[in-house]
């Protein structure tokens, strides 16, 4: 039992470890028409929002479909890269991460 709880205490701090190493893992996605770069961390924080600044009016509509798409984008290469993290802790892949 005691050796149980022993390897629990372990997991738990390997995971405390990754959440640290995602906290400081930051990574650039680029909307696939280049108006919109988003720099998000692999805890999907996402950390700065750079906007090509030479837009007209007609380019609202594209403007949204732009931070759509690299907020999805983002999230997911997080979340990619989360899977891994954990993968590399626990030895398996963690059921919702990937």
């Amino acid at each position: 039992m005691f050796d149980k709880m022993k390897g629990l205490f372990e997991m738990q701090k390997k995971m405390q470890e990754v959440k640290r190493v995602l906290e400081n893992t930051n990574f650039d996605i680029q909307s696939s028409d280049g108006l919109v770069k988003i720099t998000m961390n692999g805890t999907q924080e996402v950390k700065e929002v750079v906007i090509k600044d030479n837009l007209g009016e007609s380019e609202k509509a594209r403007l949204s479909s732009s931070l759509k798409d690299s907020f999805n984008r983002a999230i997911k290469r997080s979340q990619e890269v989360a899977a891994q993290k954990m993968k590399d802790v626990t030895g398996f892949n963690i059921p919702g991460l990937t």
